[in-house]
């Protein structure tokens, strides 16, 4: 553990959140003086642990006076760097960082670090559980549950698994993950870069930039844009592959339906891919990219194989919720993009209705139309405007209606399913027309489908 020290530098933090919370409370217990500014109104839990901890704060408002006095400022992930404030800071050459770099700073621990547009909660949560089977000091963070800040600041830990998001990754500088997993890359997030994919991509590989040759780099060789990011730029740590469409001469990869691991020509079996815990290819993925990094970290492979098939998925992806009168209910709430449906409709074996809809970021249904023509029996829209989503499937299904509520849907979907089929919840679209977030969406839709 990093011992603490007294200083006089004042740490002043944009955003009142999980994450800039933990950051002040960090930044006080090492001797920071710290000031929390949000523009917004600050949640009474929030306020509370700022009060108790004696930490000055203003909400509604931004003060410059205080704020363009910092000697670092850390950033929520949720403000653009476009906002005037921050231009302001930059201008004066006040360094504007995350909360992932500044509590980086105050651990020893291992840190392994997760991205990608899709899949990185369940790859950081699989992950996790694969350690937690014989590390007794491990702890999960980032874009996840607690703050990394908190976490640091109320656990010692030997190693830290964090998921991170592309905003996160923007505000690090030194950071230096000792493995780095990048699960895919997929159009996303682009207003916040310039609607230029390019800088997104970047974005996701700074995940990788201060990494050296005694780190690990692990990624999805099937992957398109990482592949050809790699080969066009210098990547120091040890690049370990993991692919499901071919076998590589290192890393990881499937022969007959197993996970199989190569490494300096020594090849062994890790898992049958019918044991795992979680479905669909990308799922599979996911399970590559967690095993590969449990290895690394010296776990067991008879642990790795039984803890593979025993983890539970996170919420809202892929999220059994109840099977009436044989027909099966899945929340995918999480699937806010494209590519996320298309793992989930890809997933799902049997006849589907669809729940989809919501704030369209911009989306090509047409990517998802092979799928949709395969196994979609109906589509019911779920959101204030479904008229890109109409307009893009009436021809590919028998059934396509809208609707303005969860439990409108969900009563339409018991009406048209039957015997055999399964009603998926994959929006494909964020959740703010109709709800506070994905959560909101998805416990909804659990609680109408338990009120059946």
């Amino acid at each position: 553990m990093i011992e603490k020290k007294s200083n006089t530098e004042k740490l002043v933090i944009l955003g009142a959140g999980e994450s800039g919370v933990g950051t002040a409370l960090l930044g006080k217990d090492r001797g920071y003086d710290v000031f929390v500014s949000d523009f917004g109104m600050i949640k009474e839990e929030y306020a509370k642990q700022l009060e108790q901890a004696e930490i000055p704060f203003e909400s509604g408002k931004h003060t410059k006076e205080e704020i363009l006095n910092a000697t670092v400022v850390v950033k929520s992930p949720g403000i653009p760097d476009r906002v005037s404030i921050v231009q302001e800071l930059l201008v004066n050459n006040i360094p504007v960082i995350s909360e992932i770099e500044f509590a980086s700073k105050y651990t020893g621990a291992t840190i392994i670090g997760i991205t990608g547009s899709n899949g990185k909660t369940t790859t950081t949560l699989l992950t996790g559980h694969l350690l937690k089977s014989e590390l007794s000091k491990v702890g999960i963070a980032g874009n996840i549950g607690d703050s990394f800040a908190k976490s640091v600041l109320e656990q010692e830990c030997s190693h830290y698994v964090l998921e991170l998001s592309s905003f996160q990754l923007d505000g690090v500088f030194q950071f230096t993950p000792h493995i780095a997993v990048l699960t895919n890359i997929t159009p996303d997030h682009l207003d916040r870069y310039d609607y230029k994919f390019e800088n997104y991509v970047a974005s996701k590989f700074r995940i990788a930039m201060n990494q050296s040759e005694n780190d690990y780099f692990i990624y999805d060789a099937d992957d398109k844009v990482i592949k050809e990011y790699i080969e066009n730029s210098k990547i120091k740590a040890q690049c370990i592959p993991f692919s499901i469409e071919q076998e590589l001469e290192q890393g990881v990869y499937l022969k007959n339906n197993t996970i199989m691991m190569r490494f300096n020509e020594n090849e062994e079996k890790i898992a049958q891919v019918s044991d795992l815990a979680v479905s669909g290819k990308h799922n599979t993925k996911n399970a590559m990219a967690a095993a590969t990094v449990a290895k690394l970290v010296g776990i067991r492979k008879q642990v790795i194989r039984e803890s593979l098939s025993s983890f539970k998925n996170v919420a809202h992806r892929l999220e059994d919720v109840l099977k009436i009168k044989n027909v099966h209910y899945i929340n995918d709430s999480k699937a806010t993009n494209i590519n996320a449906t298309y793992y989930a409709l890809e997933a799902v074996k049997k006849p589907i209705v669809w729940i989809v809809g919501g704030v369209d970021k911009g989306n090509d249904y047409s990517e998802l139309l092979g799928l949709v023509n395969e196994k979609v029996k109906a589509i019911i829209c779920l959101g204030v405007d479904n008229s890109k989503i109409v307009e893009a499937f009436q021809g590919s299904v028998e059934y396509i209606t809208e609707t303005q509520s969860m439990n409108e849907a969900v009563q339409m979907a018991y009406r048209v399913s039957e015997k055999g089929d399964s009603v998926l919840l994959s929006p494909c679209c964020a959740s703010f027309d109709l709800f506070k977030n994905y959560e909101d969406r998805g416990d909804q839709f659990k609680e109408a489908v338990r009120n059946l």
